[in-house]
């Protein structure tokens, strides 16, 4: 059933994992399996069985060519720096090369004990699995780069998170699961040969264009790209109010894809400063706050990589510093190129980032969703008398109303073509997305009912998330006071 695995991470050298094989489970049953993810991996579905699918899945049975191993790490968490972390429930089988020629991992979620456990179970409870199931190919379906799911085993037995949950299996594909921390892991015991050997592995996988500098500037160069990918993913991830929750360097992923779907939460009234994750109570990865948080992360990466970048390490820690003080501009760049998508703009003025803070600001004081408010402009963009289904999303109509008299002189000085604008903006501004209230639901329904029908259908709906779906514009509203999720969890 697997296509061919190849093992380019187990081939280093053996202080970069832990071998580890996975803890065979009582009774998996598969829930949930990504055909056309197993279709673009090169998966043989023409032999699917799912319940050998949940036997290769759950991790009873390792596919043939696979080395099981666990992966080292370190990282900041929440600003303390831990020296090992490392896989504490995740196994690596290795790689396989897609349909389109690209290497990707395939890991298990939840396949028990290793060896960087640190006194954890090894287990996932089956919310958090079917949550990273949602998220995640939301995200892949909006666009945003994001490790994806591939399928969800159930595993007969209960885990304890305060109360006995049913316990899954989530198998994640991603470009690599190589983090930041992995780097600092390395960094940390002085092994400036680990972190070179590292950095080959990365450049050779992700970054192929570096190889032909010299040593200092492939290193930097690696730096450089690092900081573009991740510039370019937070300003993605600005642009659909998406809030991580724990930004960690060892959720930073080296390939510049979205890792680590814990307490992540989508807003609904817009606020800046909005936190959901129950384990941030200081703030440190509030909305606002993800560009920098990111460049700080980065600037993490940066300290790993100095011995590499130049013998003199004054001059290393200068040409560092440089590159990341482009952060900020960078990150703007693509941050006014994702907003200007959604308003309708094609053509760059000097006025645009003063219009959509201005309309950031009228959105806060009128306590507006935000994910509505943009696709109801996208048709406000077609009619003028969508204008009304617009100006009631805000408790403050006058807030609004003074705002679209300036986007329509913004508008004026753009090409013609109201149809073809509407269009391209509701291709830039999703109508539906995981409400925090939905994925609960669907969630509970699975857990405490056995019933998923509601991930089923939330799946669906959130996978085509720019389609109209006349029929289900209720997945399309913000919680009723009574819905509103305020906290997610790790599942941890």
């Amino acid at each position: 059933m697997f296509p061919p695995f190849t093992l380019r991470y187990a081939r280093l050298p053996e202080r970069f994992y832990a071998h580890f094989e996975p803890v065979p489970v009582r009774e998996p049953h598969l829930v949930a399996f990504n055909r056309p993810l197993a279709e673009a991996l090169g998966f043989d579905l023409a032999a699917f069985d799912a319940e050998e699918a949940a036997v290769w899945f759950s991790g009873n049975v390792v596919p043939h060519g696979a080395e099981p191993l666990a992966q080292a790490y370190a990282g900041h968490q929440f600003g303390g720096f831990v020296p090992q972390l490392g896989d504490g429930r995740a196994v690596l089988l290795g790689e396989v090369t897609d349909r389109d020629g690209r290497l990707r991992d395939i890991q298990l979620k939840g396949a028990g004990r290793t060896p960087f456990s640190r006194g954890g179970d090894g287990r996932a409870p089956l919310g958090p699995v079917l949550r990273e199931y949602l998220v995640s190919e939301a995200m892949h379906a909006m666009g945003i780069p994001t490790t994806r799911a591939l399928a969800a085993v159930t595993t007969g037995e209960r885990v304890m998170r305060g109360i006995p949950e049913p316990g899954a299996i989530l198998t994640r594909v991603a470009s690599s699961h190589i983090r930041v921390g992995t780097f600092q892991y390395f960094a940390a015991r002085g092994d400036i040969d680990g972190v070179r050997e590292l950095a080959g592995h990365v450049i050779e996988r992700h970054y192929p264009a570096l190889e032909s500098r010299q040593d200092g500037e492939r290193y930097l160069g690696l730096l450089e790209a690092v900081q573009a990918r991740q510039a370019a993913l937070i300003a993605k991830w600005m642009g659909v109010g998406f809030i991580h929750g724990v930004m960690n360097t060892d959720n930073t992923s080296i390939s510049g894809e979205t890792i680590d779907f814990g307490p992540c939460a989508f807003m609904e009234q817009y606020d800046p400063k909005m936190v959901f994750s129950s384990i941030d109570e200081g703030g440190r990865y509030a909305y606002s706050n993800q560009p920098w948080i990111a460049q700080w992360n980065l600037a993490r990466l940066a300290e790993t990589l100095l011995p590499l970048i130049d013998d003199d390490s004054e001059r290393a820690v200068e040409r560092a510093t440089e590159l990341l003080q482009r952060f900020p501009e960078q990150y703007e760049r693509e941050w006014l190129a994702v907003m200007r998508a959604k308003l309708g703009l094609t053509s760059e003025k000097p006025g645009d980032k003063a219009l959509i803070e201005s309309l950031l600001a009228a959105m806060h004081r009128g306590r507006a969703d935000f994910t509505l408010t943009f696709r109801r402009l996208a048709d406000v963009a077609e009619s003028a008398a969508a204008e009304a289904s617009l100006v009631e999303l805000f408790e403050r109509p006058e807030e609004i109303a003074g705002w679209l008299e300036e986007w329509r002189e913004r508008l004026a000085q753009e090409e013609p073509g109201e149809s073809e604008r509407a269009q391209r903006m509701r291709l830039a501004n999703p109508a539906f997305i995981p409400r925090n209230h939905r994925v609960q639901q669907a969630l509970t329904a699975a857990m405490d009912e056995n019933d998923y029908g509601p991930f089923e259908t939330l799946l669906d709906i959130i996978t085509h998330p720019f389609d109209d779906q006349p029929g289900r514009e209720e997945y399309m509203r913000p919680a009723e006071p009574t819905e509103r999720v305020f906290r997610t969890f790790c599942g941890t």
